[in-house]
C-alpha cells in the first residue's frame, strides 16, 4: 500500500474505530442496569458525566498539545485512551456487581471521552490536510464514517450479546485501535505552524464564531436525536418501534447526506449555498413537526431533519480549518467541545422544560434557533469565500523517510 492510502486508512479507520467505541455504553444500557451489574438509574446516567466531561477537556486542550507533540502525537494520545478505555469495560467483568465494576466504568467512560476528544481533534485536522482542494469534502466525509459506525456498533454489539460473549466486540475494537496505533507511524510527525507556507486567511471570523456556531447546531442536533423516540412514541402514543424507526431515520439520513455530499464536485453543490440551506430546512422540520400525526409523517419529517443537519456541522469545521490553517488542531479541538457542549444541552435542557411546555411547542419554537445559525452560516461562509491561506499539501502528514 501506497504512503497516501496507508495514511488515509489510518486516519478514517481511526474515525470508523471512535465511532465504534463511543457508544458501547448506550448499547450496554439493558445489560449494565440488568444482572449481574445491577446498575441503578442515577448509577446509569452517571456514567455519561465522565464521557463529556472528558471529551470538552481533551478537546480543549489538544492545541496546546499539538505545539508539544505534533498533530500525531495528539492523534496517538487518543488511540491510547480509547484502548484503555475498552480495556477498562472488559475487566470489569469479572467484577460485576461489585463497587469495583462501577468504578472501573467510571474510569472508563472518562477515559474514552479523554480519547474521543484528542482523537477527533487530530484526524479533522489530519484529513483536511491529507486532501488540500477538498478539504470540506474530506471532513464531511469523515464526519459520514463517524456517523455510520455509531449506528452500526448497537446493532453488532447485539449479535455479540446473542451468543452471550458480549465482551468479544470490545476486544475486536481493541485489536483494531492497535493495528491503527501500528499504521500511525505513516503519519509526519508536523507540528502546528511548523510551515511558513501554511497561512491564515486574512480578516478570518474569530475562531469563538466558528465555536459558537457548533454550539447552536449541536443544540439543535441533540433536540432532534435524543427526543425522537419520546416524541413519536409518548406524545403521539404510537408503538415503540416507530419511536425506535423515527431516531434510526435521523441519525441514517444524517450519514447518507453527509457520504453524498461529500462525493459530489463543488461546482454541482456549492457548499457556501448548502451551509446557508442547512439551517431554513432545520427550521422546516421544526415546524412541521407539531402537524404530523402519522407514523410515516413524523418518521419522515426527522428523516428531512437529518438531511438538514447532516453538513452543517462539518461544513463549519472545514471552514475553521480553512481559516486557522496554522492551528488546525486547536480549532478542531474547539469546535469538537462545542459539539459536546451543545449535545448536552440538546439532550438534557428539554427534560425541565417539559415541566411548563409540551414537546410539540417546543419543537416549534425550536425554529428559532434557525436564525442565529442562519446568520452565522452567511458570515462564516462568506468569509471563506475570500480565503487567501490553503491547507499544507498531502505530502506534510506522509513520511516521507
Amino acid at each position: 500500500m501506497s504512503k497516501p492510502a496507508l495514511a488515509v486508512s489510518t486516519i478514517y479507520g481511526a474515525g470508523l474505530l471512535q465511532g465504534f467505541a463511543f457508544v458501547l455504553i448506550p448499547a450496554l444500557g439493558t445489560l449494565l442496569k440488568g444482572a449481574p451489574y445491577n446498575l441503578s438509574a442515577s448509577d446509569y446516567g452517571s456514567l455519561f458525566l465522565p464521557m463529556t466531561a472528558g471529551a470538552i477537556i481533551s478537546a480543549l486542550t489538544a492545541g496546546a498539545l499539538d505545539r508539544r507533540v505534533g498533530a500525531d502525537g495528539v492523534f496517538r494520545l487518543g488511540l491510547v485512551g480509547n484502548t484503555l478505555a475498552l480495556l477498562l469495560l472488559i475487566g470489569s467483568v469479572p467484577y460485576a456487581g461489585h463497587w469495583i465494576a462501577y468504578a472501573m466504568l467510571l474510569a472508563e467512560t472518562a477515559l474514552l471521552g479523554l480519547g474521543f476528544g484528542f482523537n477527533l481533534s487530530a484526524i479533522n485536522h489530519l484529513a483536511a490536510m491529507l486532501f488540500p482542494q477538498r478539504e470540506t469534502a474530506a471532513v464531511t466525509l469523515l464526519n459520514a464514517v463517524i456517523g455510520g459506525s455509531t449506528a452500526l456498533s448497537p446493532l453488532i454489539l447485539s449479535l455479540f450479546e446473542a451468543t452471550h460473549h458480549w465482551w468479544l466486540w470490545p476486544v475486536a475494537l481493541i485489536a483494531g485501535f492497535a493495528a491503527v496505533l501500528g499504521l500511525s507511524a505513516a503519519l509526519h510527525k508536523s507540528h502546528a505552524g511548523s510551515s511558513s507556507a501554511i497561512v491564515d486567511a486574512v480578516r478570518a471570523p474569530p475562531l469563538w464564531v466558528f465555536a459558537l456556531a457548533v454550539l447552536i447546531y449541536a443544540i439543535v442536533e441533540g433536540t432532534f436525536g435524543s427526543w425522537a423516540a419520546l416524541y413519536v412514541s409518548g406524545s403521539h402514543h404510537l408503538p415503540s418501534h416507530y419511536g425506535a424507526w423515527a431516531l434510526s431515520a435521523f441519525w441514517g439520513a444524517m450519514t447518507m447526506f453527509r457520504l453524498v455530499f461529500s462525493l459530489v464536485p463543488p461546482r454541482w453543490a456549492p457548499p457556501q449555498v448548502l451551509y446557508r440551506a442547512s439551517p431554513v430546512a432545520m427550521a422546516a422540520c421544526f415546524l412541521a413537526l407539531p402537524f404530523m400525526s402519522t407514523h410515516w409523517g413524523l418518521i419522515g419529517t426527522f428523516a428531512g431533519a437529518g438531511a438538514a443537519c447532516s453538513i452543517y456541522y462539518p461544513y463549519s469545521m472545514s471552514f475553521a480549518l480553512h481559516a486557522y490553517s496554522r492551528r488546525q488542531t486547536q480549532a478542531a479541538g474547539l469546535l469538537v467541545a462545542a459539539l459536546m457542549s451543545g449535545e448536552g444541552i440538546g439532550s438534557y435542557a428539554l427534560g425541565p422544560l417539559q415541566g411548563s411546555l409540551s414537546l410539540s411547542r417546543i419543537y416549534g419554537l425550536s425554529a428559532l434557533w434557525s436564525l442565529p445559525l442562519l446568520g452565522l452560516a452567511y458570515w462564516l461562509s462568506r468569509a471563506d469565500a475570500g480565503q487567501t491561506g490553503k491547507p499544507n499539501n498531502p505530502d506534510a502528514v506522509i513520511n516521507k523517510t
